[in-house]
This record gives structure tokens, C-alpha cells and sequence, in this order.
């Protein structure tokens, strides 16, 4: 480009004077010459080309490899069908090789050329004879190497010859010289009409040749083979899109013809091509990081050299094309000078000078807009890859990570990585070009200057140099900023994500606003960071904005005292090039910021990618064939913290024949879950071996359910069968759950199964298992939440019954379901202390005998209950048994119930979780106003607005001043001063920068605090919304609006609006001062800007629509990522990793092309606004150049010119500023949604506060109580009436989903009642505070949950009680001996959901805290259900002892929890079936409870004659 600048240096010299050009076209020969050397070029090309596929060739000869001919020879060609367009090529192809050899022969008579060079022509015509030869073999290869397209080369010279034969008939009409180069002229015209038809398919590219190919593989792979191309075809309108319309964006011309005619939905929107694709893009970054791997000599690969490597080529492309683009940026500024000398010395030149300099300023720009938005497009596709391959790693690598690494790495930290870190990442892909361009920009700003300024342009050269020397402490101060807003913004989303995941609990407990309070205290800590940020941001957009003035300065100054003389053309030109050097000064900051945030993210990612993953050869795989063992363990050891000194399992040594049920037994914390995670190869293996023989499948002890329908969770991915799935739902007892359910087995299921009870999750997931026909089952606890009756059935019907063939390892505290097993193993401090069959086991007198005397105990209090309250004994037929509304048959009401209410479910289709909401057609005005308006009612705004006003109009005048100061010519005499003339621009100067000061400060300060308040606005309303808001709204939604919009507010929304306005001002000011110099310019301008306005409102529908489809796709990523974060445990246990790995791509790919053509639509209207810019500025030049003498000033008009040359510029950043402002406002607007939430009822209300030692009695009274979920679900309690006496014990029992838990949430208003009431003490608890209600009551909850934190935290969040009552709370609920035993004591650790704690422990915590609470209502719901039956015992009787005068109401499966209770209310189908105390009950043998009481005392002996069946 140095040289171009260089060539037209010499041009400038020549003034052109003679018209040196126009000389040259007068050359006889030019035609010829030129047609010589474009020939030339092309041979050169097609001989490399050649010479380079002789290489290859070569090469893939000395490698052996006969491949190909092979690979042709299974491939072969059965048929083909040619198009019309094909055969019209060839023939057009071999016409012009004939007409050109017709004209050789003329040649040799003497006929047709004006050229009397003989070589020239001759060599010229045998050329082009050839070439179309060589044309003529390659249009005729095409069907022989079964090519769609035409080979570029040919395409090229097609396109060359056309327009060479324009012009050699241009140049012969103008200097023919008699009949017989007139001939030679028609002969050209001849060529004309073929000549255009391939024009034509030179752009469009396609041969429109079908070959029809034969595959030589067998036929049964044929159809799987066909499946796999029909699934990676695409329906990509880029891939489609011509070199034409690929320049011009028109290949999108279809969608926004669509999205003009109707709001556009995600189906309208094509795919992207398959090599933008997340499996293309992710399978080609592993090859990267594998090549990488194996080059560093199988160390941990660096992901800086995979990301080159996988970024280069492309990379290198962009910033060529980015380079070209800088550097025709400043021919403009370089060519001012000659353009004010042309118009002042207007006389003494030619217009022909005018024009051609007129045309140079066009050609510059008219490329260099071609070049820009080519390269910017490109590196947003760029980013799509870095994104796909970077998210899909993530994933994969979130999937697989180990257990240590898990605890480390928070689902929070990953969500910041999947969406904050990712767009960082990405962005820099876009940046990284201007690194390239800004040596170019400030190269060529230093050479005009130096040519126009000599030594004058130091001053400059120097100052730029101290400006960009500033970044160095600023760069370092903004890094260091940069990591503690992401270590803020991280610990933010930590809290946010656990909150968020446990909303349920906090509620019960009354702790939603103390750790509301948490939240906004660690967002007050990233907010002081941002804050520290934005004020240096200020600062430098201050230095940055005000450097060309500062420049300008030194620079004239500089040039005053060197006596340089300044003319107008040398300051207008200096001026241009001082605004054209502001654009690398001033991105230079924000190329530095996104250097910083982007390294900051990839090192972030690294580190993730690079933590431990779980063994891959903590298994050993054995065949079937031979072993006759399905598990063998062998002297192992296991740790789930490697490094600690005790290993969590030691000395196991475990063989399970195939077939063989085993049961594992021990008391909480004792290794049971462990025995089984070693099975699985979750825990780190020490040593020793662990074999498998068969495929596994694994039942959690806290169910993981999968949103989506009932039927999803239970097909797993698999085909469905409808015998099998039958059965599986038989045997799990699900059949009554189904018919119940609004839409049977297609019920949605909410996020985490939230609305359903814990033994119908616990029942699906089971049903799961059963469906994958596995031979090794591993079931961890799967008794525990469901009741006696299913409990029973689950172990006969499904363990014993469709299971009985396969393996199964299953861990339970029931010890009636013991006496089965083959195989008993007794466990204690993660060793295996006994191992036997039941008998054995109870002879040897040891920990064993223990757990069965609990269990005994527990069984003898309930028959000596039964017996004492027996009258009579009154047979009943067996039919009536199984016909109780507890098992799984229909009663009479429940199908009554179920015709009623299913008819306007069945209409909703099972729809729990709803679309995420998309606000249709423009963005409302309110939108903008709520957030212009949010701080002070937005009275900063037009401070804003005249603060750059101000600094724009003072900038203007103060380029007007120069101009207007400096002489036209040397031998003008100046009309002031040199001093005067810098005085007066030094205060203009000073005036603008106050300005640009003020604007920086608003901007920054109104922006933080803005978001600021969206951010509370957001979290109370949040915070304050009902639990039904949970139940139907995926954690991902709230998470990708606490994180990504949020990060938006905070940086970007407030620049954005601001740069609409700013960039109006400067627009504003380009046309004043170009209407000023010629008024006539309007008559262009007035109809280009309201065809901008059309373009503006033609494109805004559609690019809208995509940028909302944008902000909603990226929030199932997140929340499928979170999802399978929680069960990756299952997912490895089912081998469905590569399952979910694809669906994680497929949504991707959804996310991707949404973000691809909402990047695509706003370079299609920029094209189109820079063409119209420049059809502008070309209207002024000409108008300029074509003005007489005297007119206009030469240094006005040069002055508008300086402004014009950015006009494209200027007039595309006012719409792309506006389309991204309502791009980013996307962000304000689902905000805004999550803003107005509908609130709970207040959590005080001062007319209506209870006592203050309300409730004192605890008595309870249910009045009609009608409980459902949401309007359009049926109900599911019904008219529940009855009184809980004060301060005594009642058992609330009932088949699983009859809604015992349900009346729970009413209790504690978790769900409001549609009808009735709940009076406690005489206080209708509808008519308080929900604070005041949930603070006076205790629960423990039947999912035991932990906060990341302490112990201590974790009993006592609200710092209400000293250390010592804590010691005694843990004491009671046997948990004080672990907990003294560790290093921190009360301080010790709790990771992320108390993963480091059993279940077990985790319930006695949930205890412990009702222990301290002291409340005198306490609710159970299965508070014992993971426990063993001797800890469970000791917990009863710490229970009775403790809350002896507080009514304590027990959610239990198991009967005696229940059975001493002063009242049992036994619930059936959301009715009260039975209500009394338990002896009164059980007089009456056809009680519901009675049923329930025999089942449960003869479950023993009935299932241990299983085993001998």
C-alpha cells in the first residue's frame, strides 16, 4: 500500500499537467498489451496450479497409497444428467475459440488490428487462441471429474475476457482508422453475447451437472450410511450463496422478505453451513488439542496454541482483508491536498484531473467498504467456531470431571464460563484484526503528515506516542479491575445458582431475606469494582475522544516555530488525518480491554479444561464369556479426597456372581454410597482392582429427573417398545400415578421434578433403570421415599420380579427387605465388616444384630399396638385388600375425580414448563424510558446529550477556524497571526474538552447506577415471587438474566444508548458543514437519506426478531448444562454421554445460527447504507469539480471533503449504533420481565402481626382447604377439614402422591389456598406476614438440603445462637462425634449441595436445625427416610424427649414413626380418608391404616420367602 501511496506521490508531483493518463490511453497498443498481461497472469496461475497438484500426487504416491484409484473404483459413476446451462458453456466455450482463431487467420491478411506492433498483436491473438483451447478441455473435464461447480480459474477468465473486450471495442471505435479495424470491431461484438452468458455463470458458480454415484459397500450399511448424510444436510442459504451475492449479502434477501411480511419464528431461520456447525467446529478443535498434546510429548495440551492453530487460516484472511480496509482508509486524507490545489488552481487544469482525482476517492472507499465488512463478517463466523468449540468442550469436559474437581469448580463458576467467559472470548475474535491494523493506520498517518508537514509531523508523531504510552499503567489497572469483577461476578453467581436451586427451603425457614442480603452484599463488592472501572474507562474514553485536538496542537505549534508554512490544503489534509488517527488511538483502549478480558477468560477456561477427570481405567471391562462374575473387587482402596490420610474405603473385597441380589447395610456415613460410586469409577481408586462384566445402570439416592415428560425420563434416549414400557410401568408401580396425572405418561415434569412428590421421582428414575434392560443394577436407597404398600411392591414386583435375572446391588435401611438378598455386606467406617446371608449374620453377634434390633424393636411396638386395639378379627377377600385406595388400583372417586378434571389438562397438553416469554413485534418506547428514566427521572440525559453537542459544535468550529485562518496558497498573505490563529484554537480546543469531560463522567456514573437499580429491581422481585414461580421457570432463565443481560447493563447498555445520540450529533455536524459549502448536495441528499430510513425500517422487523430468538437460545444451553452437571454421575452410569454431548451440540447449533444471522442481517444493511454514502459523496465531488472558479472557497470545500470521506462511516455507525442499542435493550426488556414478577403476599403486614409468642398451643385447624398447583391443573386437595389438637404428635400417612406434602406447602403457604382456610391459635395464617408465619414454625424437609459454607452457617444462617447450644443441638442428633472430629470443627467445610456429607448426615443436619429453632410447631416430612433404623430409633425418641409439649406433625413412610402418634391422618387421593388416633384406627380391621399396618408387620416374613422361591 506504501508503494500505491508512493505511485500517487508521483502523480502529485506531476500536477498533472499534460494529462500523463490520458497520454497513456492514447497508446495504439493498449489493448493489446493489456491483454497480454492479464493471459500471462493466468498461465503463471494455472502452471503453479498444476505444478502443485503434481506435488500431491507425488507425494501420495511415495506413501503407498493407491487410495484414491481405490476409493474411484468403489465409487463409480452410473449416471448423470447434464444441464441446459452446462451444454450452453460448452458451446459458447468453443464458439469464441473459434471466432478467435478465425481472427488469427485474418491477421495473417493483413485485417484488423490498429496496433503496428506485429509481435504485440500477434502474440496477443495466439495467446487468446490457446487460452479458450485450454478453456474449451476444462468446461469438457467437468463431467469427467464430476465437478457441481466451475473451476474459479475458469470463472476468472470469463469474467477477465469480458471486460477485456469492452474495452479493446472501446479503444478501436475511438482510434479505429478505416474499414478494416471497423471488421475486426464487429468480429468483438460477435464475442459480446456468449461472452455475457458466461459472465452470468461465472457469478453464479454452478454447473447445474446431477451425478448419480454407486457405493461398492454392502447394502446393510447402505440405509444407516444414508441416515447419516440426510442428518448432516443443512439448509444453509450462505452455503448456497453465489461470489455476487456472498459480496452484497443478498443470499439474505429471502429472510428479510419474510421477516417484513410476518414475525419470525426459529424454524424460519436456515441453519448455518456444516462447517460452522458445533460438531464440525468441535471435532476439528479436538484434532488441534490432540496435535498439540502429542507435539508436547502427551502433556496437558495448551489451549493458546490449539486456539492458533485452530483459528490461523481463517485469522489470517480477516486480517489481510482488515489491513486493506485501514489502509484505503487514508488515501482519502493523502489526496485532500491535491484536490483544494486543484480547485484553486481551476483555471491552469483540465476537468478530466478533477474527475479522475473524483474517481480515486470513490475506488478507495468504494473497496475499502467491500474489504471492511467482508473482514467483520468474517470474524464474527470466527467467533461462531471459537464459541462452538470452546462450549462443547466445556461441556464434555463438565461431564466428566471427578469428584474433587467438581467440588472445586460450582455450578455458578461454569455458568460464567459457558456465558460470560465464551462472549469474551469471542469479541477478541473480532478485535484481534484491529491489533493488525492499527501499525498500518498510524504508519500511513506518519507518512501523509510527513508529506504534507515535514519535520511538523514529530510534534505529532511524538504526542501520539505519550497518548499510547498511557495504555501500559492503564492496561495494567483495568486487568487487575477486570479480575476482581469476574472473582465478584463469580461468587455472585455462585450464591445466586444456590439460592436459586434451594428457593424452596428458604422460604420454609425464613431465610429469604437473610440471604437476600447476601447476595446484594457480594454484588455491592463487584459493584464497587465496576465502579473503580468505570471511572477509569471515563477517563481514558477522555484522553482518547480529546487526542486529535491535543495532536493538532503540539503539531501546529510545533510547525510555527519550525516556520512550516500552513495552507489550508495542509491543514485540511493534517486535520483529516488527525481524525483518521483518532480511530487507532481510540481503539486502542478498547482493543487493550477486550486483550485483557479475553485473556483473563481463556485463562479461566484453560484451567477448567485442564482439571482432573474421573478415572477412565478405574474399571476394568471383562466379556461375558468369561468370568462368571458380573463385579469383582480385589484389596481396593478409595478415596474421595486422595490426599487425606484415612481413605473413604479400605480393604474391599467384593465378588458378585452374575444373577446374585445383594444388600448393603450400615449406619449413616458408613461408606454404603461409596461401595457403590467405586463400582461406578466415580470415587478415585488408590489401588487394587475393580472388574466389570455387563452394562450398568444406577438409581441415585436423591432422584435426578430430567425436564421433559414423564415418558422421556423413563426412555432415557432409548427406542420405545410398548410391551417392555408397559411392563416397566407395572413393575414400578406407576400405573396409578399415570392415570391420575393430567396427561398420563406425557405430563411434563418441572425443573429437578419439582412437581413431584419424592417417591413418584424416586418410582420414574427406577422405571429408568428398568427400561435399559442392564445386567448390573445398582439401586442406592430406593426404598426410602415411597410407602410401605409401594414399597412392598417395588421390591416384589420389580427387584424380585422383572429384575430377577439381573444383577442388583442395592443399599437400604429397611431392614424387612434384607432377609431376600443372596448376599448381605455389613459396612462401618468405609470397610466391609460382615458379610453373609440374613441368618448367618445374626449369628455372629455384631454390628449386624444391631440394625435388625432396631428394626425389631421398631416392629414389636406396632404389633403389641395392633394387638391391644384388635376386638375383632373379620376376614376380608383378598380383592378388598388390593383394592385400598393406598396400593395401586382405582377407587370409585378417583376415577369420578379424574373424567372431571383431566378434559382441560389434556387441552394444555401436560405443559409445565412454558416457552420462554418473547415480546412480539417493536420494541415498546417504555423500554428505552424505563431505562433512560430509572435514576432521577432522567434528568441527566439531556446533560449528556449537550455535553457532546457542545464538544462537537466547538470541534467544528474549530476546523473551520484553521481553514478559514491559513492562506489558500503560499503567496496568500495569512488573514491573522500565527499566534492568534493557535490562541483561538487552543480555547476552542479547551471548551470542547470540557464538554467531552462532562459527557464521560455522566455517562460512566448514570450507566453503574442504572444498572444498579435494574439489578434490585430484578432480585426483590425475584426473591419476592411465589414458589409456582420456581416450579415453571428453569434455573437457566433467571441465571442467563443474573449473568449475561446483567453484564450488558453493567458495561454496554449505557455506551450504547449514548453512542445513538453522539453518533446523530456527528452525522449532523458532516452534513452542515458539507450543505454549508454546497447547498446542492441536499438535492441528493434528501431522497439517499429517506432510502436509509426505508433500508432502516425494511431491516428492523426482521433483525429484531433475530436478535430476541438470539437472547432466548442461549438460556437452554445453560440450563441443559445444568441439568446434566447434576446427574453426570447417571449419564456415566447409562454410558449416554455421547447421547447428551450431542444434544449439548444440537442446541448449539440452535443458539449458533440465530447469533450468526443477527451478525449477518446488520452487515447486509450496512453494505447497503455505505453504497448509498458513497453514491452521496460522489454526487459532492463531482458537484465540486464541476462548479465554476470562485464559486466556492477552495478551503471550505476541502474542509467537506475531509468531513465527507467519513460520511459511509458516519451514516452506517448512526444505524449500527441504533441496531445495536435495540439489540442490547433486548437485554433491558427480559430484565424488565423478571421486574414484575406477580409477588407472594407481603412478608409482614404491621395491621395484622401475630402475638409475639404466637402460635402457643399449636393447635390446627383446616377449614374446606382446596389446595391445586396452578389455574388450569385439577385440584389436589379437596375439601380437607379437620383439627390438629395443640401440643400433640399426628402421623399423616397415604400412598405416594396423595398429597401429603402438598398440605405441608399450605401450611407454610408455599401454595395458597384456592378455597377454605388454615387457623393456628385462632389466627387465619392468610391474614399475616408470610415471615411472621414461617419464623414460628420448624420443618425438615423430605430433600435434605446444604448451603455451601460451614457447619456452623448451615445450622444457624441467621447467627441467632451461641456455639454451645450448637455442640448440644449436633450432640442430639448424632452428629457431634463426626463434626469433633474434624480439623474446623463447627468452621469445617460444606461444598456445593453438602456433597461432601451423606444423605443421611445431611437429614440429621436438617434436624439439628429444628433442634435449635425450638419452634412449637414442628412439621417431618420423611425426615428419617435416609437413615438406619437404630439411628433412626434414637431420632424418634430425641424427638418425643424434645419437643414433648409442641405439636409435632410426621410425614413417614414408616409405620412405627407413626404408629405411637396421639392421631394418624390417613390421606387418599387429596381427601381425608381416615382421621383418628391410631388404636381406634386399627379396631377396625377394613381401616385404611389398619391395611397398612398388617402389610407392614407381615412384610418381613413375606419377603423373605422371596428368596426361597
Amino acid at each position: 500500500m506504501l508503494g500505491s501511496l508512493h505511485t500517487l506521490s508521483k502523480f502529485k508531483l506531476l500536477g498533472f499537467e499534460g494529462d500523463w493518463l490520458w497520454q497513456q490511453l492514447e497508446c495504439p497498443c493498449l489493448g493489446e498489451h493489456l491483454s497480454i498481461g492479464v493471459q500471462l497472469g493466468f498461465a503463471v496461475i494455472l502452471f503453479v496450479q498444476f505444478v502443485l497438484k503434481c506435488i500431491v500426487q507425488i507425494s501420495d504416491y511415495l506413501r503407498g497409497g493407491r487410495k484414491t484409484t481405490d476409493q474411484a473404483s468403489e465409487n463409480r459413476l452410473i449416471g448423470r444428467n447434464l444441464s441446459g446451462f452446462y451444454k450452453a458453456s460448452v458451446a459458447c466455450t468453443i464458439f469464441l475459440c473459434v471466432i478467435h482463431v478465425l481472427m488469427f487467420f485474418a491477421l495473417l491478411y493483413g485485417i484488423g488490428s490498429r496496433c503496428r506492433a506485429e509481435i504485440s498483436v500477434f502474440s496477443s491473438e495466439i495467446i487468446h487462441v490457446v487460452a479458450w483451447g485450454v478453456a474449451v478441455v476444462a468446461v469438457c473435464g467437468i463431467v469427467r471429474n464430476k465437478s457441481v461447480k466451475y473451476p474459479w480459474l475458469l470463472r476468472g477468465w470469463w469474467i477477465c475476457s469480458f471486460f477485456l473486450a469492452i474495452i479493446r471495442v472501446a479503444l478501436y471505435e475511438k482510434f479505429g482508422d478505416g474499414n478494416q479495424v471497423r471488421a475486426y470491431t464487429y468480429a468483438q461484438l460477435v464475442c459480446f453475447l456468449p461472452l455475457i452468458f458466461l459472465l452470468a455463470l461465472s457469478v453464479y458458480g454452478k454447473t447445474g451437472v446431477v451425478f448419480v454415484v454407486h457405493n461398492g459397500l454392502a447394502d446393510p450399511l447402505l440405509h444407516e450410511n444414508c441416515s447419516e448424510n440426510e442428518e448432516d444436510k443443512r439448509d444453509s442459504a450462505y452455503e448456497r450463496a453465489t461470489l455476487l451475492q456472498l459480496v452484497t449479502f443478498s443470499w439474505l434477501n429471502p429472510l428479510f422478505a419474510l421477516g417484513y411480511e410476518r414475525r419470525l419464528e426459529h424454524e424460519d431461520i436456515p441453519d448455518v453451513c456444516r462447517n460452522d456447525s458445533a460438531k464440525f467446529v468441535s471435532n476439528a478443535f479436538t484434532e488441534k488439542l490432540d496435535f498439540v498434546m502429542k507435539k508436547n510429548g502427551g502433556v496437558d495440551a495448551s489451549i493458546y496454541k490449539a486456539i492458533y492453530l485452530f483459528c490461523r487460516k481463517k485469522a489470517a484472511i480477516n486480517a489481510g482483508l482488515a489491513v486493506l480496509s485501514a489502509a484505503l482508509s487514508y488515501v482519502g486524507p493523502y489526496l485532500i491536498d491535491d484536490f483544494v490545489n486543484f480547485l484553486t488552481e481551476k483555471k491552469g487544469r483540465s476537468l478530466s484531473s478533477g474527475y479522475l482525482l473524483a474517481l480515486a476517492f470513490l475506488s478507495a472507499k468504494v473497496i475499502e467498504t467491500i474489504a471492511q465488512r467482508q473482514w467483520i463478517f468474517e470474524a464474527r463466523r470466527l467467533g461462531i467456531h471459537l464459541r462452538g468449540a470452546l462450549a462443547s468442550h466445556i461441556y464434555k469436559k463438565g461431564i466428566r470431571l471427578s469428584s474433587r474437581s467438581r467440588q472445586s469448580h460450582t455450578s455458578g463458576e461454569i455458568i460464567n464460563y459457558m456465558s460470560v467467559d465464551i462472549e469474551r472470548i469471542t469479541d477478541f475474535a473480532w478485535y484481534l484484526n484491529m491489533i493488525w491494523m492499527l501499525p498500518v493506520q498510524i504508519s500511513l498517518a506518519i507518512y501523509i503528515l510527513y508529506t504534507n508537514l515535514g519535520l511538523g509531523s514529530l510534534g505529532a508523531i511524538a504526542t501520539t506516542l505519550i497518548i499510547m504510552s498511557c495504555n501500559i499503567p492503564l492496561t495494567k489497572v483495568l486487568k487487575d479491575y477486570q479480575k476482581k469483577i469476574m472473582e465478584a461476578k463469580d461468587n455472585r453467581m455462585k450464591a445466586t445458582s444456590e439460592v436459586l436451586r434451594n428457593m424452596k427451603i428458604l422460604k420454609l425457614q425464613a431465610w429469604d431475606h437473610q440471604y437476600l442480603q447476601k447476595i446484594e452484599s457480594l454484588r455491592k463488592v463487584e459493584h464497587d469494582w465496576l465502579w473503580k472501572s468505570s471511572k477509569l474507562t471515563a477517563f481514558t474514553a477522555f484522553l482518547f475522544w480529546g487526542s486529535p485536538t491535543l495532536i493538532s496542537l503540539v503539531t501546529f505549534g510545533l510547525c510555527t516555530l519550525l516556520g512550516i508554512e500552513l495552507t489550508a490544503g495542509k491543514v485540511i489534509s493534517a486535520l483529516a488525518t488527525f481524525q483518521m488517527l483518532q480511530d487507532p488511538i481510540f481503539s486502542l483502549p478498547d482493543v487493550l480491554s477486550a486483550f485483557i478480558q479475553g485473556k483473563v477468560s481463556v485463562d479461566r477456561v484453560a484451567s477448567f479444561l485442564q482439571v482432573d477427570e474421573i478415572q477412565q481405567d478405574a474399571i476394568v471391562y471383562v466379556p461375558k464369556d468369561q468370568t462368571e462374575f458380573d463385579i469383582e473387587i480385589e484389596n481396593g482402596i478409595f478415596s474421595w479426597t486422595p490426599e487425606s490420610v484415612n481413605p473413604s474405603l479400605d480393604q474391599i473385597n467384593l465378588k458378585v456372581k452374575r444373577g446374585m441380589k445383594v444388600a448393603i447395610c450400615g449406619t449413616v456415613g458408613s461408606g454404603k454410597s461409596s461401595l457403590l460410586s467405586c463400582i461406578l469409577g466415580e470415587i478415585e481408586k488408590l489401588s487394587g482392582t475393580v472388574k466389570i462384566s455387563g452394562t450398568k445402570a444406577y438409581v441415585p439416592q436423591s432422584p435426578w429427573i430430567l425436564s421433559g415428560n414423564i415418558k422421556e425420563n423413563i426412555l432415557f434416549g432409548n427406542e420405545y417398545e410398548h410391551t417392555k414400557y408397559n411392563r416397566t410401568i407395572t413393575a414400578c408401580a406407576l400405573t396409578k400415578d399415570l392415570e391420575l396425572f393430567p396427561c398420563g405418561d406425557l405430563t411434563e415434569i418441572g425443573e429437578r421434578g419439582i412437581n413431584m412428590s419424592g417417591g413418584q421421582k424416586q418410582r420414574i428414575q427406577i422405571a429408568r433403570a428398568v427400561y435399559q434392560d442392564a445386567d448390573i443394577y445398582l439401586l442406592d436407597d430406593p426404598f426410602s421415599a415411597v410407602d410401605a404398600h409401594t414399597g412392598t411392591q417395588l421390591f416384589k414386583d420389580c427387584l424380585m420380579g422383572a429384575l430377577n435375572e439381573k444383577t442388583i446391588i442395592y443399599v437400604t435401611h429397611q431392614v424387612e427387605f434384607l432377609p431376600a438378598a443372596d448376599l448381605i455386606l455389613v459396612m462401618q467406617n468405609g470397610r466391609i465388616v460382615q458379610v453373609g446371608g440374613f441368618e448367618e449374620l445374626l449369628k455372629q453377634n455384631f454390628g449386624f444384630e444391631a440394625l435388625v434390633g432396631a428394626h425389631n424393636q421398631a416392629l414389636e411396638s406396632i404389633l403389641s399396638v395392633e394387638h391391644s386395639s384388635r376386638i375383632s378379627q373379620v376376614q376380608k377377600r383378598e380383592e378388598e385388600l388390593n383394592g385400598d385406595s393406598i396400593t395401586n388400583a382405582d377407587p370409585l372417586n378417583s376415577k369420578i375425580e379424574q373424567n372431571n378434571s383431566t378434559q382441560p389438562m389434556m387441552e394444555k397438553k401436560g405443559k409445565l414448563i412454558q416457552e420462554e416469554e418473547r415480546k412480539k413485534g417493536s420494541i415498546g418506547k417504555e423500554v428505552y424510558l424505563s431505562y433512560m428514566t430509572r435514576i432521577n427521572g432522567g434528568i441527566f440525559v439531556p446533560i449528556i446529550v449537550l455535553a457532546h453537542t457542545l464538544f462537537q459544535a466547538l470541534q467544528i468550529a474549530s476546523n473551520y477556524w484553521m481553514t478559514w485562518a491559513c492562506p489558500t496558497t503560499s503567496e496568500t498573505e495569512p488573514k491573522v497571526g500565527m499566534n492568534i490563529m493557535l490562541l483561538v484554537y487552543f480555547l476552542l480546543a479547551v471548551g470542547s474538552s470540557l464538554g467531552l469531560l462532562l459527557r464521560s463522567l455522566l455517562l460512566a456514573v448514570i450507566g453503574l447506577q442504572t444498572a444498579q437499580k435494574f439489578f434490585k429491581d430484578m432480585l426483590y422481585s425475584i426473591f419476592h415471587a411465589p414458589m409456582a414461580f420456581f416450579d415453571t421457570t428453569p434455573t437457566g432463565r433467571i441465571l442467563n438474566r443474573a449473568s449475561g443481560d446483567q453484564s450488558t447493563l453493567d458495561l454496554a447498555m449505557a455506551v450504547k444508548l449514548g453512542w445513538c445520540a453522539f453518533s446523530v450529533i456527528r452525522l449532523l455536524g458532516t452534513i452542515v458543514v458539507m450543505s454549508q459549502v454546497a447547498w446542492e448536495v441536499f438535492a441528493i441528499l434528501v431522497p439517499v437519506t429517506a432510502a436509509c430510513i426505508w433500508y432502516q425500517h425494511y431491516y428492523t422487523p426482521t433483525a429484531r426478531e433475530v436478535g430476541r430468538l438470539a437472547g432466548i437460545h442461549q438460556a437452554p444451553i445453560l440450563h441443559h448444562y445444568a441439568e446434566s452437571l447434576a446427574g453426570a454421575t447417571t449419564i456415566r452410569a447409562f454410558n449416554h454421554e455421547d447421547r447428551f454431548f450431542s444434544t449439548n451440540l444440537r442446541l448449539i447449533d440452535a443458539f449458533s445460527k440465530t447469533w450468526f444471522y443477527n451478525n449477518s442481517v446488520m452487515e447486509w444493511l450496512y453494505f447497503r447504507l455505505n453504497a448509498l454514502s458513497h453514491f452521496v459523496f460522489a454526487f459532492s465531488l463531482a458537484l465540486l469539480v464541476s462548479l465554476p472558479e470562485g464559486t466556492i472557497d477552495p478551503g471550505n470545500a476541502g474542509l467537506a471533503i475531509s468531513y465527507g470521506i467519513n460520511l459511509n462511516w458516519l451514516q452506517a455507525s448512526v444505524i449500527w449504533n441504533i441496531c445495536s442499542a435495540q439489540r442490547k435493550i433486548i437485554s433491558v426488556e427480559r430484565i424488565l420481565q423478571y421486574s414484575k414478577i406477580k409477588s407472594e403476599a407481603p412478608l409482614v403486614i404491621e395491621d395484622c402481626r401475630p402475638p409475639s409468642n404466637w402460635p402457643q398451643e399449636g393447635s390446627i385447624t383446616f377449614k374446606n382447604l382446596q389446595i391445586r398447583y396452578a389455574d388450569h391443573l385439577p385440584d389436589v386437595l379437596k375439601d380437607i377439614s379437620c383439627v390438629i389438637p395443640g401440643k400433640k404428635k399426628v402421623g399423616v400417612v397415604g400412598r405416594t402422591g396423595c398429597g401429603k406434602s402438598t398440605l405441608i406447602q399450605a401450611i407454610f403457604r408455599i401454595v395458597e389456598p384456592r378455597g377454605g382456610s388454615i387457623v393456628i391459635d385462632n389466627v387465619d395464617i392468610c391474614k399475616i406476614g408470610l415471615h411472621d408465619l414461617r419464623s414460628r414454625l420448624s420443618i425438615i424437609p423430605q430433600d435434605p438440603l446444604l448451603f455451601e459454607g460451614t457447619v456452623r452457617g448451615n445450622l444457624d444462617p441467621l447467627e441467632q445462637y451461641s456455639d454451645q447450644e450448637i455442640w448440644e443441638a449436633l450432640d442430639k442428633c448424632q452428629l457431634g462425634g463426626l463434626v469433633r472430629e474434624k480439623e474446623m470443627r463447627l468452621n469445617s467445610p460444606v461444598v456445593e449441595n453438602g456433597e461432601n456429607w451423606s444423605v443421611g448426615q445431611r437429614q440429621l443436619f436438617c434436624l439439628g436445625r429444628a433442634l435449635l429453632k425450638q419452634s412449637n410447631i414442628l412439621v417431618l416430612d420423611e425426615a428419617s427416610a435416609s437413615v438406619d433404623s437404630a439411628t433412626d430409633s434414637i431420632i424418634q425418641g430425641i424427638i418425643r424427649q424434645e419437643f414433648e409439649n409442641q405439636t409435632v406433625i410426621t410425614i413417614a413412610h414408616r409405620i412405627h414413626t407413626v404408629i405411637d402418634s396421639d392421631l394418624v391422618l390417613v390421606l387418599s387421593d387429596g381427601r381425608i380418608a381416615e382421621f383418628d388416633s391410631p388404636g381406634k384406627l386399627l379396631e377396625r380391621d377394613d381401616s385404611f391404616f389398619s391395611k397398612l399396618v398388617k402389610e407392614y408387620s407381615m412384610r418381613s416374613q413375606g419377603l423373605n420367602s422371596l428368596k426361597e422361591h
